[in-house]
């Protein structure tokens, strides 16, 4: 599944605008405080909702394997595959990841494949005045014609260790919530340090990453080799990397070639070479074939309790479509009226991340509704319970913290107008009005000032105010119409924010006029204007945010306070639940390496079965029902194959594999650990999967090895890539 746009839109989609007044660094208690709602107010919400009476499964909660903790015994049981600390070793070593995706190297001379979706920026950025490579394609013939991809880079782990019980040790005996915090910060230092010494990194070159596991009830280290000289080696069109477009994102049969090529290169230029890496399988995978995914799913949910993923049903999904839909209307009418404003901003590639979102988050939310998939995680939850039930000490302890996360969700609900309304309303987000983040976070900065907190502790807010940057006028207009039109819809019966709105009936008028009048739609004279008294300014934009910030503040507080309190519930329920389940249940997905395995296999779907593989005939079989038409038309290459070219190769293959956003890239491997395929996608029954893995319908989505090798031997002639692979 692609997406490191949607694990990115979903951080903020439940994180909220956590960034409010009192969120930044240093800030000392002489702020404002604003009444939250108490959680000994609420009356306990009782049975969660009359869910069917249905069983969970073994692996509801996924199989998301960690590289610390990997399952060598289920291997055996289910494949009888022994697997070795070597057989792991390459596994972790010849892959890679990279800043939103995963890949892996296929040749001891650094060459590493990935998906197109993966590189698509980078396609267009190392394209030269006059070329379009994203819609051309690209291949570098010899190593020379290889493209560095400036800012681009890709971390290979080096080195993973548990280190729970070293943060248990600084932070068992401290009190408040800042010594904790001071305590781990300490803990994390030490810790790293002697990693390093261990390593023998004393240039300090190691990415070092501490990542929590189970919500908290464990931590540990990963350690990366990062390279930074990245060169772009092969991409094929983008009608090839995304065929289809969105119609048939998330769906199979499927025929996409989404595949591109890198090249690492050691600090001295040379391609980098390496010990670890996987060898292109010849025959490819059978049907029942156990395989392998490693790689770097981005984030999921499966250890949320069924009020959590209520609160997410009924407000959170709802606000996030919403939210998603609105904005592809405002990009797409912005391409319109100015072509080259949003060429010169890759709005295209923007707008495809949000169909890519927008798609995905309709399958999890239509999830969400099944009552089917809601009764397991109830029964599971429910089975949790009964675990900790089974001894005192354990249900003292963690007894009653499901019904106190139910608590918290009914209290975030009270504040579900405002979480929609004021979505993706935070400084510096490319999605929302720059005009209102300055006036908004400019009245929060300012009435910190006069409430008497120093400017130095405020430094980190105003540094991310003075980043907002401005946008084509055209675009800024949009987004203002699209965030008033939100606050209307949402908040228009709060008395401040009816009465202004009902000085203009229009959204679109409001919009322009405060546009055209403001004063903030400059950098250099928003920072000439903030000060302690920026919100007495008489500015159009002021008064708008005038009748909206004791909403916004409202909802900050109560956000802030309930997601703080969502979280320290959480990370007692992970320790809970490891003390109950070990390891035989595996962490929710955190964009750190993972070993997920399944089988090749086909599954029923609208009334018929999908086989397990297509082939190249049925991308031309696609081409030509569809009448030829854009997003199912070919390049000029495709229409003038050689007769060489075999079209019964397999180009896509399904498999049972758990994967989420960040498991584009991955590899596809048999138990040799040879690649069979290239993760780029799931089906769309898989979409739930955030939360519930289930392999009934549910299907990971790869590229065939053999269609990669059909199409660069001959379509791309790419002879000298397939030397590399083949020797």
């Amino acid at each position: 599944m692609k997406t490191n746009l949607i694990r990115i839109i979903s951080m903020a989609a439940f994180a909220g605008l956590l960034t409010a007044c009192g969120t930044t660094s240093g800030t000392t208690e002489q702020q404002v405080q604003q009444p939250v709602i108490e959680l000994d107010a609420l009356q306990m919400l009782g049975p969660v909702a009359d869910y069917p009476d249905v069983e969970s499964g073994r692996f509801d909660n996924g199989k998301m394997w960690t590289f610390e903790y990997p399952p060598v015994d289920y291997f055996m049981e289910a494949y009888n595959l022994e697997v070795t600390d070597e057989w792991l070793e390459k596994a972790r070593l010849a892959t890679v990841r990279l800043p939103n995706c995963t890949g892996s190297f296929i040749s001891g001379a650094g060459l590493i494949m990935t998906n197109h979706h993966c590189g698509r920026e980078q396609v267009s950025q190392v394209s030269a005045p006059g070329e379009d490579l994203l819609d051309n394609g690209f291949y570098a013939v010899n190593l020379s014609d290889e493209r560095a991809v400036e800012g681009f880079y890709v971390d290979q782990l080096v080195d993973v260790r548990d280190i729970t019980e070293d943060i248990r040790e600084f932070t068992s005996e401290t009190g408040s919530e800042d010594e904790e915090a001071m305590s781990l910060d300490v803990a994390i230092h030490m810790i790293e340090s002697q990693i390093r010494e261990e390593l023998g990194d004393e240039d300090e070159s190691l990415e070092i990453q501490i990542v929590g596991l189970y919500n908290g009830g464990r931590y540990s280290a990963y350690t990366y080799r990062r390279y930074t000289d990245v060169r772009l080696v092969m991409a094929p069109e983008l009608e090839l990397g995304y065929y289809g477009g969105d119609p048939d994102n998330f769906t199979f049969p499927r025929y996409n070639l989404d595949m591109t090529f890198f090249r690492a290169y050691d600090e001295d230029g040379t391609p980098l070479e390496s010990d670890y890496f996987f060898n292109w399988s010849e025959e490819g995978a059978s049907d029942g074939e156990p395989v392998f995914v490693v790689g770097n799913p981005g984030s999921t949910s499966r250890l949320m309790t069924v009020s959590q993923l209520e609160y997410r049903r009924d407000v959170a999904e709802p606000a996030l479509l919403e939210f998603l839909d609105s904005r592809i209307r405002v990009l797409n009418t912005f391409t319109d009226l100015n072509p080259e404003a949003a060429l010169e901003r890759d709005t295209r590639n923007t707008i495809f991340g949000l169909q890519n979102a927008l798609k995905a988050y309709t399958g999890m939310h239509k999830g969400l509704l099944d009552d089917r998939i809601m009764g397991r995680r109830l029964h599971a939850q429910n089975m949790f319970r009964d675990e900790l039930a089974k001894n005192p000490e354990t249900n003292e302890q963690y007894g009653g913290l499901i019904d106190q996360m139910d608590n918290v969700q009914d209290a975030l609900r009270m504040s579900a107008d405002g979480y929609i309304a004021f979505f993706a309303l935070s400084p510096g987000n490319q999605y929302s009005s720059s005009i209102l983040q300055r006036a908004v976070y400019g009245s929060i900065y300012a009435q910190n000032l006069s409430n008497g907190v120093p400017a130095e502790a405020l430094q980190g807010l105003r540094n991310q105010l003075m980043r907002i940057q401005n946008k084509p006028d055209e675009l800024e207009l949009l987004l203002l119409e699209a965030g008033l039109q939100s606050i209307s819809k949402h908040m228009g019966d709060d008395p401040a924010i009816g009465a202004y709105l009902a000085r203009n009936d229009d959204i679109g008028e409001l919009a322009a006029m405060i546009v055209t009048e403001t004063r903030l739609n400059s950098p250099d004279t928003f920072d000439e204007l903030l000060n302690e008294n920026f919100g007495d300014l008489d500015d159009a934009a002021m008064e708008l945010t005038k009748a909206i910030l004791p909403a916004i503040t409202s909802y900050q507080q109560n956000q802030r306070a309930m997601g703080s309190e969502a979280s320290e519930l959480a990370e007692e329920l992970g320790v809970a639940r490891f003390e109950v389940y070990g390891t035989a249940v595996p962490p929710d997905a955190t964009f750190s390496l993972r070993l997920a395995d399944g089988v090749v296999r086909g599954y029923d779907y609208n009334g018929t079965t999908a086989p397990y593989f297509t082939t190249f005939y049925g991308l031309y079989d696609r081409y030509h029902s569809h009448n030829r038409e854009f997003p199912w038309d070919l390049p000029a290459r495709w229409l003038d194959i050689p007769a060489e070219f075999d079209l019964s190769t397999p180009l896509n293959i399904v498999s049972t594999n758990d994967i989420i956003g960040g498991n584009s890239g991955s590899p596809l491997l048999n138990s040799d650990l040879e690649v069979v395929g290239l993760i780029f996608d799931g089906n769309i029954e898989s979409l739930p999967g955030d939360y519930i893995y289930t392999d009934e319908t549910a299907r990971s989505v790869s590229v065939d090895v053999r269609g990669m090798r059909e199409s660069l031997r001959h379509i791309y002639r790419a002879d000298r890539i397939l030397r590399e692979i083949e020797t």
